[in-house]
């Protein structure tokens, strides 16, 4: 029976395609997050996510040899495709001028919060997960928000050259918006603010330039030093605001 078993599993590796391979993973990663999202990484099992994609136990540890390896992969996948999302929206964008550094980061927040909206499946991952997953889960979801924190860094860096965003460390200022754009993604997961995605991602970029007071005069308690500049009100783009 066992000599019957590894024979068939043979039998079905060398008649599957590259292409139906990379149809079979993807399956599998599919299922996998579906599970993973629901019940958590350590509640969830291999069987699972078998069960999900409708394969047997065996076949999917032909692709993933544990379930630390396919939560692995799965978090890489929808690191990639977050990035995707953002570096489009960003192409859109068009030439940066002086002054549109705060249009620039509205079109990134509003990339995230979209991605997020249409896969609230990655929401859980990303975010629920990253606050209880320990030793290597927990170090990947941690570089993930890293690498998402130097990519709004270098818009600071921008910013601040510009005498658009105040002074201070650009990796500290990055941090604080990327935490920001987190919470409220995770946000708007479970409680209907009544706002647009556009109109989300404005009122995002607003607080982080002009702080609750909502101050667009330009000048500071210290005496308008051009790095405490604030940014005027700009209204989201129509064409990306989506209803809820």
């Amino acid at each position: 029976m066992t000599v019957m078993a590894t024979s068939t599993r043979r039998g079905l590796r060398r008649a599957v395609s590259e292409e139906d391979k990379q149809l079979r993973r993807a399956q599998i990663l599919a299922a996998a997050k579906s599970v993973f999202s629901s019940k958590g990484f350590h509640a969830t099992t291999i069987a699972d996510v078998a069960r999900r994609c409708g394969l047997s136990y065996g076949v999917v540890y032909w692709y993933f040899a544990s379930k630390d390896e396919l939560f692995a992969e799965l978090m890489a996948a929808e690191e990639a495709s977050l990035r995707e999302r953002v570096r489009a929206a960003l192409a859109d964008v068009g030439d940066v001028q002086p002054g549109d550094v705060a249009p620039v980061l509205e079109a990134a927040v509003r990339a995230v919060f979209e991605h997020f909206e249409e896969d609230p499946a990655a929401t859980r991952l990303l975010f629920r997960e990253a606050a209880t997953l320990g030793g290597m889960h927990g170090r990947r979801l941690s570089e993930i928000f890293s690498r998402f924190v130097s990519e709004l860094e270098a818009v600071v860096r921008l910013g601040q050259e510009r005498g658009e965003i105040r002074a201070g460390p650009p990796s500290a200022i990055a941090y604080f918006v990327a935490i920001s754009i987190g919470h409220m993604a995770l946000r708007r997961q479970r409680t209907d603010d009544g706002l647009s995605t556009g109109e989300a991602a404005h009122l995002v970029v607003q607080l982080v330039l002009e702080g609750i007071t909502g101050d667009q005069g330009g000048s500071s308690a210290t005496g308008g030093d051009p790095s405490d500049r604030t940014y005027s009100s700009h209204r989201p783009n129509a064409r990306h605001s989506k209803g809820r």
